[in-house]
Parts: C-alpha cells; sequence; structure tokens
C-alpha cells in the first residue's frame, strides 16, 4: 500500500513487499522499495544476493504521523475478504479435515505418527530418575561458555556424570535392579537402558509441554552433542532413539486397524462440560468408556493386549485434550474478531488503524488491513497450534542431527545457532496453507529459524508454546465478564466506565487488536516488525504492559493470575 498524498513532498514510503514498515533500503536492479527485514529475507540466496542496494532516509514517523492518516482516508483500500476454499471442509471435533476423499481413519492415522504414546507404570520411575538427575546437573553453564579448553572432553565427562547420577539414584531406588545393571556392567553395555530413560523425558514434555520448563533443554542440548561423531565415539554408544508414537507401537503389533474403526472417533473424544448438565456430561463419559471398552475387547489378541489398546486411545485423547485447551483459545479470538469488528466499516472509537509513531505502534495500518493482519496472524498461530505436535518432532529430528552449531551472543546471551530445515519446511507449507484460507496477506512473510532471533528449533518450539498462555487468560477473562456482572455492584462498575458488558469487552478488544498486533516489542523490525516472528513478540510485549491498562481490574475479578501459570507481578 503506498500512501501519495499530493500536498506533501514529505509522504513516507512503505515497503513493496509488506506494506506496512517504512521503505529503508532500495534496490537498484529490482527497483524497488524495501523495510530492512524483507530485503534481507529475499535477497539472501541466488542471483538477488548479487543485487546492489542503497540505503533509503526514513522520514520522522511522528512529524508525519497526521500526514499518514489523512492519507488513508484519501487511499482506496480494498476491504479484507477471506478466501474462498478450494475444498469441501469438515469439521470433526474442532479439527478441519479437508473433503477430498480421505477418510477420519486416514485423518486419524496420520496424526497418530506424531502423537507420542502415554508413558506406562514403569516409564514413570524411570522419567522421576532423569528429572531428579537434571535438577542437579550443570551441563549447560560448563558447555555452554566461551573458553580454550577441550570442548569435547568436556561434554563427554558432563554426559558421564548425568549417566552416573541417574545410576546411583537407581541403585538407592531400586537396588535389586541397579545392581543388575551396574555392579558389573560399563554404561556402554547399558546403551538400552541410558536410551530408553533420555527418550521418556523427551515423549514426556511433548505430551506435558508445562512441565521439565528448565531440565528440557538441559537434556536436549546434552543429546544434541552427544550425537556428534567425537563425542559418540568418546563415550562409547548413542544416547539417542527415536520417540514413541501411537502409530509405531500399533505397527509393531498389527494393530493399525484400530485407526480405521468407526467408533475411533467417539473413544477419544475430548468430553467438554461447557453448556452441559451433569447428566448430558455423565452420558459422554459413560459413551466414550463403553466406545472404549468394545475397542479393547475387539482389537485384542496375542499381539497387542486390551490394556495396550487402552493406553493408545487415551494417548490419541490426551492430543485432543491438548488441541482443545491450545487451539480453541484461537478460534475463540477468531469469533470475538468477527463478532465485534467489521472488515470494511469501522465502528466510531473502535477503528482499529493504526499509525507508526503514535501509542507506541511501529507498523501503519488502514482500518481493514488491520483486521485483516489480526485476523491472519490468529488464523497462522491456528495451524502452528493444530500441528503442534507434528512440528515437534520434527524440532526433536533437527536438533538431533548431525548438523553442527555454533555459540554466538544473540543479544540475550550466548545461544545455539543450528540449522532447523526440517521445522523450516514445514512452516512454509504451513503459512503457505494459511495464506490459502485468508485469500491474501498483509505484512511480511519471512520466518525466523537458525538466526539470532529464533537460534534453534528448541527456541522455536518454546516461542510458540506461548500462543495459548498469552491468548487463553484474555479469553477467559472475555467469556467470564458476564459472570462477574452478575453482581450488582460490579455491574454498576462495569457500566459507569464502559457503558456495558459488551463495551467492556470491545474495549479490551480494541486494545489488544491494535496494541497487540502493531509489531512492537523490540527497537528493531528483525525481532519485531510484522514478519511471522514478530507478531508473537508484540503480542507478548501487550501482556507485559497488562496492569498499566485500565481494564486491569476487570481481569483480576475474573480470577486472572497471570500469562505464565503464576503471580501477575
Amino acid at each position: 500500500m503506498d500512501f501519495q498524498i499530493a500536498s506533501s513532498s514529505h509522504a513516507p514510503r512503505f515497503c513493496v513487499e509488506c506494506s506496512d514498515q517504512e521503505a529503508s533500503v532500495f534496490c537498484e536492479q529490482c527497483d524497488e522499495d524495501f523495510c530492512e527485514v524483507c530485503h534481507a529475507m529475499l535477497h539472501r540466496t541466488g542471483t538477488r544476493s548479487k543485487h546492489t542496494a542503497r540505503k533509503v532516509e526514513i522520514h520522522s514517523s511522528n512529524k508525519e504521523s497526521k500526514n499518514a492518516i489523512d492519507a488513508m482516508s484519501l487511499v482506496d483500500t480494498e476491504p479484507y475478504r477471506e478466501g474462498q476454499r478450494v475444498a469441501t471442509l469438515d469439521l470433526v471435533d474442532g479439527t478441519i479435515i479437508q473433503g477430498n476423499g480421505s477418510t477420519f481413519g486416514q485423518w486419524m492415522e496420520k496424526r497418530a505418527k506424531y502423537v507420542p504414546l502415554r508413558l506406562d507404570a514403569q516409564e514413570r520411575r524411570l522419567l522421576r530418575l532423569l528429572d531428579a538427575a537434571l535438577n542437579v546437573s550443570e551441563y549447560t553453564d560448563k558447555i555452554d561458555i566461551l573458553t580454550y579448553a577441550n570442548k569435547t572432553r568436556r561434554m563427554v565427562t558432563q554426559i558421564r556424570d548425568l549417566c552416573s547420577i541417574i545410576a546411583g539414584l537407581l541403585v538407592s531406588g531400586n537396588y535389586k535392579q541397579g545392581r543388575q545393571l551396574f555392579s558389573s556392567s560399563s554404561f556402554k553395555e547399558n546403551e538400552t537402558f541410558f536410551q530408553q530413560v533420555f527418550e521418556v523425558g523427551r515423549r514426556h514434555k511433548i505430551m506435558n509441554p508445562e512441565k521439565m520448563r528448565s531440565n528440557y533443554g538441559k537434556l536436549m542440548y546434552m543429546l544434541m552433542d552427544s550425537v556428534t561423531h567425537d563425542v559418540e565415539d568418546a563415550l562409547g554408544f548413542s544416547c539417542t532413539i527415536p520417540i514413541k508414537t501411537v502409530f509405531d507401537f500399533l505397527k509393531e503389533r498389527g494393530g493399525l486397524a484400530l485407526l480405521h474403526d468407526d467408533l475411533i472417533a467417539l473413544a477419544t473424544r475430548e468430553v467438554s462440560s461447557e453448556f452441559k448438565t451433569r447428566e448430558q456430561v455423565n452420558a459422554e463419559v459413560d459413551r466414550k468408556r463403553r466406545a472404549i471398552q468394545a475397542l479393547s475387547e475387539k482389537y485384542a489378541n496375542e499381539h497387542i493386549s486390551a490394556d495396550d489398546i487402552t493406553r493408545c486411545l487415551a494417548s490419541l485423547s490426551d492430543n485432543h485434550a491438548y488441541l482443545k485447551a491450545n487451539r480453541d483459545p484461537c478460534d475463540r479470538m477468531l469469533k470475538y474478531l468477527t463478532k465485534f469488528f467489521d472488515p470494511s466499516k469501522p465502528e466510531d472509537g473502535y477503528s482499529l488503524a493504526i499509525v507508526a509513531g503514535r501509542h507506541g505502534h511501529r507498523l501503519t495500518h488502514s482500518h481493514s488491513n488491520q483486521y485483516a493482519y489480526v485476523h491472519q496472524s490468529l488464523s497462522l498461530w491456528r495451524e502452528i497450534v493444530n500441528d503442534m505436535f507434528m512440528l515437534w518432532s520434527l524440532s526433536d529430528d533437527d536438533l538431533l542431527s548431525p548438523n553442527t552449531y555454533r555459540l554466538t551472543n544473540t543479544g540475550q546471551g550466548l545461544h545455539r545457532l543450528q540449522p532447523c530445515r526440517n521445522i523450516g519446511t514445514a512452516m512454509n507449507k504451513i503459512l503457505n496453507r494459511a495464506q490459502k484460507k485468508c485469500g491474501s496477506w498483509v505484512g511480511s512473510s519471512a520466518i525466523h529459524l537458525g538466526d539470532r532471533d529464533v537460534p534453534n528449533a528448541f527456541m522455536f518450539i518454546d516461542k510458540y508454546n506461548q500462543v495459548a498462555r498469552i491468548l487463553s487468560p484474555i479469553v477467559n477473562t472475555l467469556d467470564r465478564i458476564d459472570e462477574i456482572a452478575e453482581d450488582p455492584d460490579t455491574l454498576e462498575y462495569i457500566e459507569e466506565l464502559y457503558g456495558s458488558v459488551d463495551g467492556c469487552r470491545k474495549d479490551i478488544l480494541h486494545d489488544f487488536f491494535t496494541s497487540g498486533f502493531d509489531g512492537s516489542g523490540s527497537d528493531n523490525y528483525f525481532d519485531a516488525g510484522s514478519c511471522i516472528d514478530g507478531r508473537l513478540t508484540s503480542a507478548w510485549n501487550w501482556c507485559s504492559l497488562i496492569e498499566k491498562k485500565k481494564f486491569f481490574p476487570i481481569f483480576l475479578l475474573t480470577g486472572f493470575i497471570g500469562f505464565d501459570g503464576g503471580e501477575w507481578n
């Protein structure tokens, strides 16, 4: 979107690619203006990398903000329209399935390839051993430092120390088993045991993202080092095996037919209590229990027991519970956006238009473009969360690949920069899918992976696990305003400040959709801005300022305790 102002020769020039950031680079071969982020993305490889560019003077946003606002009224901006979908879509338990001939069983089989198998009792004991050992380990403190000492020797020493701690804890907790494993055997001879312990930790983390917040990083960085040829040769054994999934477990035992049974949807669905009576919830729970029992009896044989089938169904049900807790807030926020805001006609006092330099905004959008920008960002987050188990599996492959990393100061301390080829390919497919569904795209399409902003696959997963932590408390507050308004004094307070309950909701949403999607959160357009990762940075920056908002008392009244599961202060 190029703002043309006939009365002024100082109109800001915007990037031809993202259209929402002022141009700072002019490419002489392309004969186009770009912002710094888009120029770097488009000219990083191929013949374009040889293009010559020169800096473009950026006008002061504060001086030109008024002109920019006036220009918005002169530009004939096309209202946002959601693109037509090329295939019929079916909705199963909140999950969209392409209606191009694929069955629910095929969809379930594809998803089961990335759903981790729920831990059994023995594996939970191994998990406790690993967690306790990681609590006292100082692996990253000893390895990720700048020193001239032999790094391979330090890695081997620390990995052996961790294995020794695990062995000692096992002996202290179960002397008979510990003696059997370690009395006369080396670490190499117990390779299978250590592989199982480390695999259990990785599998548990995927199923419980809120657990092992610091220990998981130690574990993955240790395993990342263990797969290098020098370290593995010095250790004498491998620490890694593939993560156990429902698909692999059933395939080994010839039980894949279970995933194509008509009862699988009922046996794995998430039972929700929203807008239902206790009798209705109990009836759904009973139907699910009977479906699980019927499938267990039908497919149990000499290769797979009824308990194993129940465990697989529980694992798939865990995945649906994860989607409900993490994907549904995106859907709810999209519904609030479409309910309270019109994409083409802004309501007085509730226009979503933002201008760089005003109120901390770092992007310039008209109302329709900002509506599209918010809608697209929420839709993209939904797609990412929907495929999070797949992305987590790919990140595991990237981290444990033989690709070397380099320790670099990213401005937030020393981090491991490593290529993320699997995650990068998957993210480009997800982004392309989201762009096709939305029909058009506002802002930059740059995805930061393996650079100073998102150094490795571990950081990528940690970043997008924040989506539900950001949106869930906001959605919970919006949903519970009616509940707190049942108190006459609270209702009087809301009506005095906001006019009505819906007015209170609109004020919260308006502030979030403008200040939470404005490119803020950093002092440059690589860390924030309108790039794919910058959108999440802006939303998290809004969360960090929640106590300064005038509606913060409403959040507290609805039970808000923080965006990260702890106290807000």
